[in-house]
Parts: C-alpha cells; structure tokens; sequence
C-alpha cells in the first residue's frame, strides 16, 4: 500500500477530488496548510503597503492506495491540479506497513 501526500492550489481542490472520485479512490483526508517552495513567497499590496507573503496557504490532500494503482492515481492527481505556473505544489509517496479500520478491525487492503 501507498500513501500518497499532494500539496496542491486552493481553487484546484475540487477538481482534484473529482478526478479522484473518477479514479475509483474512495477516501481521502483534506488539510489547509502553509508552506513555501522554492519561490520563498510572494509580495504583495494593501492600502498602498507592499508585504511579504513567505507562507503560501495550500491544501493537503492524503490518500491511501493499493500499490498497482499507484501510477492512475498520481496521473489523476497531476493532470487535475496542474496549471504550468510556479506553486502548483508537490505530491510526495511513502509506503504504507499496515492500514487498520476501527469499527471492523479489517487490515491491509480490506481496511482501505
């Protein structure tokens, strides 16, 4: 099994999860988050003020998969949150030991 972790734009959410939901993934866990890349921000002005914006708000979306889906999700993933511009954001893929539903106590893929 593999969680997969993608940190992507605020007004792509819905059209990741729609792709997603297209793809057969069934659950999902959804974070507002802060953070940064490369870019270290932006600037910008209020009331004639420029300022530094060094965390740019993001989402977190985590789902977990079973291995040989893997590469179907990751393209949905991609192709549903690219825009081609800087901070489109990044997903990130670790492997996963166990999965355990509580109400059941079902494991492994069963659980997911």
């Amino acid at each position: 099994m593999k969680k997969i972790e993608a940190i992507i734009r605020h007004f792509k959410l819905e059209e990741v999860k729609t792709a997603l939901t297209e793809h057969g993934v069934q659950g999902m866990t959804v974070t507002e988050v802060r953070g940064h890349g490369r870019q270290k921000g932006h600037t910008e002005m209020y009331r004639g003020t420029e300022y530094k914006v060094d965390l740019v708000p993001k989402m977190k979306i985590e789902i977990v998969v079973p291995e040989e889906r893997l590469a179907e999700v990751l393209d949905a993933v991609v192709q549903s949150a690219r825009t081609g511009q800087v901070g489109d954001g990044k997903i990130f893929v670790s492997d996963l030991t166990e999965v355990v539903r509580i109400r059941t106590g079902e494991s492994g893929k069963e659980a997911i």
